[in-house]
């Protein structure tokens, strides 16, 4: 019986050495570590305390030099503990342990990435020049040559890089004209997905196979894309709709190659001059999260439902001052029963896509000037005053209906811009209309994500004049080169274009394509400044100033109430000589934690330092008190010191390398 409860007892005391020391460890150094690093750095104290033990050899039975032990087994532990921190983070030793489980992804990606260089290769990107000398002495036709195997490496490479193309295609402030007119050319045109594919993601979304929820279900797909294709259906109530369903594999092959683009975008960024200047790796994250919503049909779903209440309400509340009013733009509307996260059903509109559309609109006498017209009324409409805008108004997205309206379609690609960025777009676009030069400066300013400072107002707003003189004269037509002039004006100055305004540019800028096959030299400019002046005029009319004045008043009426207090209150303490300013310095929690940290670090390592230069002090000091034949007191006080001054001085040091959190 007392062999067992010697046993029970050092086991317990083993044990409880474990925690103390694991605890500690952790605790001064700052860190959050799970079970099994916590008892590998109390073996290690506990180890460390036998060593020491061993090599004091008899004079380790006095209890007084206990605290030298417990002093080295903690500075052992914490050692440990921050060298293994810096092999091995906390939180990555979960993801060893559930490597095996993640080796069939790796392997995918790493078939996936070596799949992406063959196409490189193949295509001749190796010969690429950087990306910060595709603009250098280089001449045109070797850009073009260079952009020709980019798109054509991107199309193989299938539907991610597609799209992450057609993204690089507005960006006129990165890339140089020959790249830009070449991407612009990229499609997301594919195969159709065999029939059992599809009725398999119908069944598995809906509930039941197809043929249950629909009276009747076309096999054969209209269109296909790279992310999805389209069938026709027919409800039970016998309204004819369009179905989109999602390819089975799409969301796995984006997820691949996004994560293989992220990867690269961010070695670019750290690597990189260029990457770093761009934001190369917030511009992929933007994009993939962009490429995220499209796969989610519910927000296709709702954003469509958006636009066509937007439409709707506009209708409603503003009538066409037009003489002529022209025809309407169908948004068509969205059936929620049967739509779900990878099947998108809508309203079926009869017609033909803007490709065939001057031919049939001619053929049954249709105004395509009014048509066009009224198509990008309902494009700025939706930028600059509903805030939720179709981005790819390419003409596969467009219809000329039986009616003689126009469908818009597909709006799994659009954007959403503030009601300040719609505001600085608005006074951009009078601002053109009046041609003055410095209120397009300010609306530009305005517009702008980041501008540095200073910035030379007065220069930019000349260079912006000599762009209008160029490009914005009666008689121009928006092209490229226009685009491409203005974002290279603003890379310049150092100004950072929001991924917002980059999306209406793009949308503007399929937009043009779209209305030229209605009506060729269709001036896009004229007509936006049309549609801003008619923008103006509608917010000066009687009824909209006296609605805006009252919004305005009841935002103000509890300011004007607290206001004849707040001056009582004022000129009371100025009569009396008590008005005082208050300024609170560091009032941000994290700046008070930054500099709460700072003190720390240094009090930290003002103290161990002290405790270090007095424990050697007591160990070169001879005499004093002797605790036992072979130990003196001023040699345990100052090894304790040494002791406390290691501990103190690792904690500063682990601090200082992991940074400031």
């Amino acid at each position: 019986m007392t062999a067992f409860v010697i046993v029970l007892t050092a086991v317990g005391t083993i044990a409880l050495g474990l925690v103390v020391l694991g605890f500690g460890a952790r605790r001064l150094l700052g860190l959050r570590i799970g079970v099994l690093r916590s008892l590998l750095t109390g073996c290690t104290g506990l180890l460390t305390t036998g060593l020491v033990s061993s090599a004091m050899g008899p004079a380790a039975a006095g209890t007084v030099l206990v605290t030298v032990q417990v002093g080295c087994a903690l500075l052992a532990a914490m050692t440990f503990l921050a060298l293994s921190e810096a092999v091995v983070p906390s939180g990555s030793v979960g993801g060893i342990v559930r490597w095996p489980r993640s080796v069939k992804r790796r392997v995918a990606r790493t078939q996936r990435f070596t799949e992406l260089s063959r196409i490189a290769l193949r295509h001749g990107l190796g010969r690429l020049p950087r990306l910060s000398g595709l603009t250098g002495p280089a001449t045109s036709a070797t850009r073009t040559e260079h952009a020709r195997a980019l798109r054509m490496a991107l199309e193989e490479a299938g539907t991610t890089f597609v799209k992450l193309g057609q993204v690089l295609s507005t960006r006129y402030d990165l890339l140089p004209a020959e790249f830009i007119d070449e991407l612009s050319l990229l499609q997301c045109a594919a195969a159709a997905e065999p029939w059992d594919d599809i009725e398999r993601v119908l069944t598995e979304d809906l509930g039941a196979p197809p043929g249950e929820v629909f009276a009747e279900f076309g096999t054969v797909p209209l269109a296909a894309g790279s992310v999805a294709q389209v069938h026709r259906a027919r409800l039970r109530d016998g309204r004819a709709v369009a179905v989109k369903v999602q390819r089975p594999r799409a969301r796995q092959v984006v997820e691949r190659d996004l994560d293989i683009l992220l990867r690269i975008a961010r070695r670019t960024g750290e690597r990189t001059a260029w990457g770093r200047s761009v934001g190369v790796t917030g511009l992929v994250r933007g994009f993939a999260a962009s490429l995220r919503e499209e796969l989610d049909f519910r927000t296709e779903a709702r954003t469509t439902r958006e636009v066509f209440a937007a439409r709707e309400a506009d209708a409603g509340q503003h009538p066409s001052e037009d003489p002529a009013p022209r025809p309407a733009v169908r948004i068509p509307a969205v059936h929620d029963g049967p739509t779900t996260a990878r099947v998108l059903v809508v309203e079926w509109l009869d017609g033909v896509t803007l490709d065939r559309a001057a031919e049939s609109a001619d053929a049954r006498g249709f105004d395509r000037t009014a048509l066009a017209g009224a198509l990008l009324d309902c494009v700025l409409a939706q930028i600059m005053t509903d805030g939720v805008f179709h981005a790819d108004p390419h003409p596969g997205n467009i219809m000329l209906l039986d009616d003689g309206r126009l469908g818009l379609l597909d709006f799994g690609c659009a954007g959403r811009i503030d009601r300040v960025l719609r505001s600085a777009l608005r006074d951009l676009l009078v601002a053109i209309h009046r041609n003055d030069q410095q209120a397009l400066c300010d609306a530009l300013l305005e517009l702008v994500e980041h501008r540095p400072e200073p910035a030379d107002e007065n220069r930019l707003a000349r260079d912006l004049g000599r762009f209008m003189a160029r490009h914005l004269v009666p008689g121009t037509r928006p092209d490229r080169d226009m685009f491409a002039a203005l974002f290279a004006l603003v890379t310049r100055y150092g100004l950072v274009v929001p991924g917002e305004i980059a999306a209406v540019f793009r949308s503007l800028s399929t937009l043009e394509v779209s209305l030229g096959r209605l009506v060729p030299d269709y001036d896009i400019i004229a007509e936006a400044r049309r549609f801003a002046t008619s923008q103006v005029r509608r917010k000066l009319a009687p009824g909209s100033l006296g609605r805006a004045a009252a919004g305005e008043m009841l935002t103000l009426l509890p300011v004007l109430r607290r206001l004849p207090r707040r001056v009582d209150r004022i000129t009371e303490a100025l009569e009396q000589g008590r008005l005082s300013v208050n300024v609170r310095v560091l009032a941000d929690e994290r700046d008070r934690d930054f500099v709460r940290g700072i003190v720390h670090d240094v009090l930290l390592a003002f103290s161990g330092g002290a405790a270090g230069v007095v424990g050697v002090m007591l160990l070169q000091t001879s005499g004093g008190p002797e605790i036992t034949p072979s130990v003196g007191l001023f040699e345990v006080l100052g090894c304790n010191l040494l002791l406390v001054a290691s501990v103190l001085t690792l904690r500063v040091l682990f601090s200082l390398s992991r940074g400031r959190r």
